[in-house]
């Protein structure tokens, strides 16, 4: 059940709609389509009400207009310790899911017309880092907090979208 929630996530347009939200903010599916327009209107109302259906976002506001009701949408407060309940097994198929929609996302880049990595700040890469627990912590916060900075700029024919995907895996323990 959790990892067929997290699945919904792993879309991408889904994934573009739920970091659209972040921060609090508060959309409706026309400003979505100003924020996503690489996504038709119809695609996106059939995201947001897969992302309803799961639990994931909730219609905070509604607006009537000529006729019709604006619903406003939000994401929903999630139990912080969905992930931490997954078993092995749903783990395993999530990070699959994950891994799949990068390499398909890169496929993609690399397979368009004007794909430049260095121009594009393209990188791929491992680093082992020893760190204490604390150290370890403090880092993760202080990237997260810049991701999250970036994530509330808002598109403008400047800005270029750039995925920026983590995984941080520990080194496994050896059982001699």
């Amino acid at each position: 059940m959790i990892a067929s929630i997290l699945k919904v996530v792993l879309h991408p347009v889904r994934m573009k709609i739920i970091q659209s939200f972040i921060g609090g903010k508060k959309r409706t599916v026309q400003e979505l389509a100003q924020r996503i327009q690489d996504v038709p209107t119809p695609s996106l109302y059939r995201h947001i009400n897969m992302l309803l259906e799961a639990g994931l976002v909730e219609v905070v506001e509604e607006h009537p207009i000529r006729g019709t009701v604006e619903k406003v949408y939000a994401l929903k407060e999630q139990a912080p310790d969905t992930f931490l309940k997954m078993t092995k097994e749903e783990h395993i198929d999530l990070f699959t899911a994950f891994a799949a929609q990068l390499i398909a996302s890169f496929e993609q880049y690399v397979s368009g017309e004007g794909a430049d990595l260095q121009r594009d700040g393209v990188g791929y890469r491992i680093d082992e880092l020893h760190v204490t627990d604390e150290e370890f912590h403090e880092l993760v916060q202080k990237i997260g907090g810049l991701i999250v900075e970036a994530m509330q700029n808002e598109p403008a024919p400047e800005r270029k979208v750039k995925r920026l995907a983590t995984i941080i895996i520990p080194e496994a323990k050896h059982h001699d």
